[in-house]
Parts: structure tokens; C-alpha cells; sequence
């Protein structure tokens, strides 16, 4: 006959940074990245969430590496968009001089523009005319903008589909362990929020 199960003992919240910490992975961190930012993001998101549980200490570490990736990702999209912003430069001032020379000199003014468009985005005083130059001829900035988002449109619906499936993800994991603490925790029924910035 099987004895009756003990109650597991009581979860002492001043142990769980210490001895479960270990249930923590390290951070994975890319070239570039800070460090010192995932941390301070991983103790903002464990105070938030103060787990009770070695169950709900490992939700809430998905839920912090979910919140570095949707970081990484918006990042990463930004840097895409400049990049392509100089691609954009370079298209629009294709626009402007290419209809004006020959075909024989084509190559050589396109190799031109190329580089123009890269002094652009290194060189503040070749923007500042560069920028003069395109306006000139009715290129403001929003029509850069706009002309970035067509070039890049493929890679930025990429990384915004990479933001909401984490960010769905993350949302999920917060409502079950809502969920959780609501039904089988007598006495606490407290809802964790993140905000939610695109």
C-alpha cells in the first residue's frame, strides 16, 4: 500500500535567485551586443514576474530570452533599413543622372553613383549636398523613405514577422502562467503585463 504523498515544502522566494539560478542558460549574445543590457533586462523582467517555482522560473527565463530576441530583431531591422536607405539614395540618384548621359558612359557613371551613395551614408558634408541635390529634383526625404521600404520591403516583412511570432509567443506564456497562478494558487491572483512597443 503507498503511503500517502507529503506536501512538497513551501518555495522560499529569497532562495530563488540562488538556487535557481542555475536553471538560467547563459545569454546568448552576438558580436555588438551589450551584455550588460541583457542583464539588466533579465532582472527587470524577474522582478516583474518574481517566479515562486523552479516551474515558473523557467517560464519567465523564456520569457526574458523572448524579450532579447524581440530586441535583437527590432535592431536588426533597423540596420536593414539603413542599409537599404543607401540603396535608395543610390536609386534615386540613378533617376536623376543616368537619363542624362550616354549609354557608352553608363558603367562608369553608375560605378559613380555607387560611390556617392556610400560617401553619403560616410562622409556628413557629401549628405548634406547629396541630400540638396536630390531635394533639387523633388526627392525629400519621405520619398526616401519610402523608396527604403520598397527595397527592403522583403527582409523587413521578415523581421516583422520574427517580432510578432516572439512577442505572440511571449504574450502566451504570460497568460498561462496568469492562468496557473490564478487556479492553482489559492490567494494570488496577480496578472503580469509587459508593454508592448513596436
Amino acid at each position: 500500500m503507498n503511503a500517502p504523498a507529503k506536501s512538497p515544502l513551501p518555495f522560499d522566494p529569497a532562495l530563488s535567485n540562488e538556487s535557481l539560478a542555475v536553471l538560467a542558460p547563459p545569454p546568448t549574445i552576438l558580436p555588438g551586443e551589450s551584455v550588460e543590457r541583457y542583464y539588466v533586462m533579465r532582472e527587470a523582467i524577474l522582478s516583474d514576474i518574481a517566479p515562486a517555482s523552479a516551474l515558473e522560473w523557467l517560464v519567465a527565463m523564456d520569457v526574458v530570452e523572448l524579450s532579447w530576441e524581440i530586441e535583437r530583431y527590432r535592431i536588426l531591422r533597423h540596420k536593414l533599413l539603413e542599409r537599404y536607405r543607401e540603396r535608395a539614395i543610390e536609386r534615386c540618384l540613378s533617376r536623376i543622372d543616368l537619363p542624362e548621359i550616354s549609354s557608352e558612359f553608363g558603367e562608369a557613371a553608375s560605378r559613380e553613383i555607387r560611390r556617392n551613395a556610400l560617401e553619403w551614408q560616410t562622409d556628413p558634408q557629401a549628405a548634406i549636398e547629396i541630400e540638396a541635390r536630390l531635394a533639387a529634383y523633388g526627392v525629400d526625404q519621405q520619398a526616401i523613405n519610402a523608396e527604403t521600404l520598397v527595397q527592403a520591403r522583403e527582409f523587413f516583412l521578415l523581421f516583422q514577422a520574427l517580432i510578432d511570432a516572439a512577442q505572440m509567443r511571449r504574450a502566451c506564456l504570460l497568460r498561462d502562467l496568469t492562468f496557473q497562478r490564478t487556479h492553482r494558487r489559492p490567494g494570488r491572483n496577480r496578472e503580469i503585463r509587459l508593454s508592448r512597443v513596436d
